[in-house]
């Protein structure tokens, strides 16, 4: 065991806390029977005080109490860390080296925030995981199958870098990183201490490893959506005239709790008027007025899986061009709908949608994709778009969401989110889709 003073260093070390006399083991086969003090017991699976590990049990603290995880939450993570290293073998890889995020959450269930401490988790294609992380969060990896490399905030992280790199032996390795995540304190932290290593992109591996969803997930994303729908239609009943965007706004995100949701998956977007011509816009404090077309664009979170909903209303009656416009984006939805099969391409469903929008003479103002992925995040692959050939397959989620935005006017957007099956699309957000007005 190496200690060095209240920090960790290695893979089987010492942490103690200053507080409560609690004491861990990280990265071994026992943790000592000390008595932690916390909150929130969640029966038979909770404990405060760290129990003796048994073959085939881990433990972990999660929520200031000691948590077994269930043995189909082991069977997860065990058989996703093996299609992971499946992947990379056939990607030439030699390890995967990861930063928090939704990666790192699909194959540990382990969630930190990005900050000025680097945290880097390094996934060899042989041997166990090591996580590279600060002393304050190393209580939180306590039961997870990878070895530990905790540094403090005197030590700074770079001692921590050197050690694992010199454990896991990858010197002029070939090492995959989060393109779209990892940032430059990360990469060049790696470059210090992995000499002779080559450093390329793991958006291939990481791609194919969540594009499919599991009946767990899909669980998740049922509720996500219905939850979504709920407090979709409870918020538009309660608006009044006169309100502001950004009051809409704060009203939906309490509604979506209400209603079960555990979080946003993304800030809503409340857009009225000539606002809701920018289709990614933010709440202002603009007042709905007559006339207006009226974008509602939301999503709840269930433990971290996402729904995105997308309706139009119009403020009292719309005039004869908004209603066309309407008619057309509603149809445009029904069309991208209706294609969605197994063994088409993602481009196919772009196609279906935006031909009806191009042939009713308002191609020009479609001037997005027609739809992204959903899964623990928003927006992530398979993108509904031209150029895209990928072959749509059971498990995959996405939204189909055409608009038509008039610059300077106001918009129309109608989305859904779409599971594909061998049977064909399941529509997962089912609010109406007719075009419904709000009364002032």
């Amino acid at each position: 065991m190496e200690t060095q003073g209240n920090g960790v260093v290695g893979s089987s070390t010492e942490v103690r806390s200053h507080g409560e006399g609690v004491t861990m083991v990280i990265g071994s086969s026992a943790c000592t029977r000390e008595r932690l003090i916390g909150q929130g017991q969640r029966p038979g699976r909770l404990s405060h005080t760290c129990p003796e590990r048994r073959p085939g049990l881990t433990w972990g603290w999660r929520d200031k109490v000691w948590y077994r995880p269930t043995m189909r939450e082991d069977l997860v993570k065990l058989d996703r860390c093996q299609r992971l290293v499946e992947h990379m073998r056939a990607q030439n890889l030699d390890a995967v080296a990861l930063v928090p995020g939704p990666n790192l959450v699909y194959l540990t269930g382990l969630s930190f925030h990005l900050s000025e401490r680097p945290i880097v988790t390094l996934f060899p294609a042989d041997g166990r995981p090591a996580i590279i992380l600060p002393q304050l969060e190393a209580v939180r990896v306590v039961g997870e199958e990878m070895d530990l490399f905790a540094y403090s905030d005197e030590e700074g992280p770079r001692t921590a870098f050197r050690n694992a790199f010199d454990a896991l032996d990858l010197r002029g390795a070939r090492i995959g990183a989060e393109s779209l995540r990892m940032r430059l304190m990360e990469v060049q932290l790696l470059d210090q201490h992995a000499d002779g290593s080559e450093l390329v992109s793991a958006g291939d591996v990481l791609v194919e490893l969540r594009l499919r969803k599991d009946g767990n997930e899909l669980d998740h994303m049922r509720s996500a959506a219905a939850i979504t729908d709920e407090a979709l239609a409870t918020t538009m009943g309660r608006v009044k005239g006169a309100m502001s965007e950004r009051e809409i706004a704060s009203l939906l995100q309490i509604e979506l709790l209400r209603a079960g949701a555990d979080g946003m998956a993304f800030s809503p977007i409340v857009l009225t008027g000539p606002n809701s011509a920018l289709p990614h816009n933010t709440p202002s404090d603009r007042r709905i007025r007559l006339g207006d077309p009226f974008i509602v664009d939301c999503g709840a979170s269930v433990e971290g899986y996402a729904a995105d909903l997308t309706r139009t209303f119009f403020v009292e009656e719309p005039s004869a061009e908004w209603s066309r416009i309407y008619e057309v984006v509603r149809a445009a939805n029904a069309a991208g709908r209706a294609a969605v099969r197994s063994g088409v391409t993602a481009e196919s469903i772009d196609r279906a949608a935006r031909d009806v929008i191009d042939r009713a003479g308002y191609g020009e103002y479609f001037i997005h994709r027609t739809g992204h992925g959903l899964g623990l995040e928003t927006h992530e692959p398979p993108y509904m778009i031209a150029g895209n050939r990928r072959l749509l397959e059971p498990g995959m989620v996405f939204t189909v969401e055409p608009g038509i935005y008039l610059p300077g006017q106001g918009g129309v957007r109608i989305e859904d989110d779409i599971l594909v099956t061998a049977e064909g699309p399941e529509v997962l957000t089912n609010s109406s889709r007719d075009l419904t007005t709000i009364r002032l």
